[in-house]
């Protein structure tokens, strides 16, 4: 199932609700793809941002969007916007992953500071940004081969499990599973390139 084109802007909270409710109503894929691609590299900078280490913060932002996959249905509209949502839903995994923490060295005597585990939402400085940073990955993400981007698409945007995408590209698994592992790679070298060249 082709994704949606890529908007370099970022999209309303209308189109974000409409999202969510393709998700919630339909577990549309290509909408989720959508508020993945919108939401984790927003959720992983605001994490960082409250002192959270990147792979953690990278870890939580995933854990955020799966929270979102499952949770879609509870969704109220008429009690929060999608982005306030979402960014609710991180900061309450941060707090639990802090709680985990505390509770496995519970004999040390380390305090945990709430001023770090209770943060508002993103101040509205962060919003231009968070448009940078969804620019840049849409930069990369257009500059990858074209077999690494499908390998990403499949993998990540629409949750195919590896023996599928092997399947569907009719490749053998170990060259689905390296595809995806220089994909990331050379995703990441290129945000990096990316971000140095915009200081």
């Amino acid at each position: 199932m082709p994704l949606a084109p890529v908007r370099a802007d970022a999209p309303s909270p209308e189109q974000l609700a409409a999202w969510l409710l393709a998700v919630a109503q339909a577990q549309d894929r290509v909408a989720f793809g959508q508020l993945f691609t919108h939401f984790a590299p927003r959720i992983k900078s605001y994490l960082m941002r409250g002192g959270t280490p990147e792979d953690v913060a990278e870890d939580l932002a995933q854990e955020a969007l799966v929270a979102l996959w499952r949770k879609a249905a509870l969704f109220d509209p008429s009690q929060a916007a999608v982005s306030t949502w979402m960014f609710t839903i991180a900061r309450n995994l941060r707090v639990d992953r802090h709680r985990r923490a505390s509770t496995q060295a519970e004999q040390d005597s380390v305090e945990i500071d709430p001023d770090t585990l209770v943060d508002d939402a993103p101040a509205p400085g962060d919003h231009l940004d968070a448009m940078r940073e969804q620019a840049r990955l849409h930069a990369a993400l257009r500059g990858l081969p074209p077999e690494q981007a499908e390998v990403l698409r499949l993998s990540y945007y629409e949750d195919q499990p590896h023996a599928r995408i092997a399947q569907l590209l009719d490749i053998p698994l170990g060259t689905v599973k390296s595809r995806v592992r220089l994909a990331v790679a050379n995703l990441r070298r290129r945000l990096q390139a990316l971000e140095e060249a915009s200081q």
